[in-house]
């Protein structure tokens, strides 16, 4: 992707309803792109790296030929959606109470 197409995305995203912020993480969970404040990118790519890791491991396990594309978290504050790629991985913040 070029950047203005990761910008166009970047800009999609926000303007969705209930989305409070994304974040961008390399493979080794250091942020490239967020929009929310220092400690919070922080303690999201830290976290949202080993938990991811592991999901992927665990669909590894049981089915060697299957890979984890997407997952998505519901909390009662708000939804957490984790996209791992390659390269990097994507996570979106959104609140729950959005009708």
């Amino acid at each position: 992707m070029t950047q203005a197409e990761v910008d166009d995305t970047l800009k999609r995203i926000q303007e969705h309803k209930g989305v409070q912020g994304y974040l961008i993480i390399n493979n080794d969970g250091i942020p490239i792109r967020s929009n929310l404040d220092a400690s919070l990118t922080q303690q999201y790519a830290a976290l949202i790296k080993s938990l991811s890791d592991k999901a992927r491991s665990t669909i590894r396990e049981i089915d060697p030929t299957n890979e984890l594309v997407f997952f998505r978290m519901r909390t009662k504050k708000h939804e957490i959606l984790v996209a791992p790629e390659k390269e990097y991985t994507m996570i979106v913040l959104q609140a729950t109470d959005v009708q």
